[in-house]
């Protein structure tokens, strides 16, 4: 009885292992450094500051807002490429603004 008593014990010890290290890699990957870039989302798809009039996630009126900003990897928000020629910017924008 004992022996079966420690294989199950040695199979539970292993699974919660398993299980730690699986979780911990997930939280590892979930936490790679994001930073807020402005001008680089789609209408309405911003994460949060839309400027005037607008309240945060999702409100953004025209693609590409200035004043709008995104999480993006951090070092690849002035590197994206955009449309027209626009760059991402880790501040405010003054341009495609609602009218």
């Amino acid at each position: 009885m004992s022996k079966k008593l420690a294989s199950a014990a040695l199979v539970a010890g292993a699974v919660a292992t398993a299980l730690t290290m699986t979780s911990m890699g997930a939280t590892n990957a979930s936490a790679e450094e994001k930073v807020e870039c402005y001008g680089v989302s789609k209408a309405g798809k911003n994460d949060c500051k839309a400027g005037k009039g607008t309240t945060c996630a999702g409100t953004s009126k025209v693609d590409y807002q200035g004043n709008a900003w995104t999480l993006v990897p951090k070092g690849t928000c002035t590197t994206m490429k955009l449309p027209g020629g626009r760059k991402g910017s880790l501040t405010p924008l003054k341009r495609d603004l609602p009218g």
